[in-house]
């Protein structure tokens, strides 16, 4: 055997290993933990990473993942003397949670877009008397070409689940404030 490649640390990692580092360093950057450049530069270790070594790198100086009595999703709710806590359950059927929810997060505003061009390209249309080539493809047509890329890479990694779990732990902190408040 190769020095250095004895242990877990000289073996190969998994996608999935590497999805989960990246989670892990998700979570640091919504906790304020590293900045949004440093999110990115080691996002891209991880996904460049080909050893667990080299994952337990990126993640070396961040904390490990909160338990579930600490963490954001789960707070727990102040109540009558002697009576146990109850844990918040999230918000699963608020509007705009859910797959739908950030769907229309991310094509509302080209959707709008749309129809203003389709709508002033229709009165060009009917004030010269004639029907003209449909230029407001010009626009809408490459933004919407980034968006089904940007839908299917979205749905493909969870993008939903992880917009609602930030939404429920932003909530949850401005309740912990609220309650600390009183």
């Amino acid at each position: 055997m190769l020095a250095g490649m004895e242990g877990r640390d000289g073996m190969r990692a998994a996608d999935a290993d590497r999805q989960e580092t990246a989670d892990r360093l998700r979570a640091a950057l919504d906790e304020g933990r590293i900045d949004l450049y440093e999110y990115d530069e080691r996002l891209q270790r991880a996904y460049g990473a080909k050893t667990y070594g080299e994952l337990g790198e990126v993640l070396a100086d961040l904390p490990g993942p909160a338990p579930a009595e600490r963490s954001a999703l789960a707070p727990r709710q102040p109540g009558p003397a002697g009576v146990a806590p109850v844990p918040v359950a999230p918000a699963s059927g608020a509007p705009g949670t859910g797959t739908t929810g950030w769907l229309l997060e991310v094509w509302t505003p080209w959707l709008r877009v749309a129809a203003i061009l389709t709508a002033i390209w229709v009165l060009s249309a009917v004030g010269a008397r004639e029907l003209n080539f449909y230029w407001p493809v010009w626009a809408i047509g490459p933004w919407g070409a980034v968006l089904l890329i940007r839908t299917a890479n979205g749905l493909a990694g969870g993008e939903p689940r992880h917009r609602d779990e930030r939404r429920e732990r932003r909530r949850a902190r401005r309740q912990a404030r609220r309650a600390g408040e009183r």
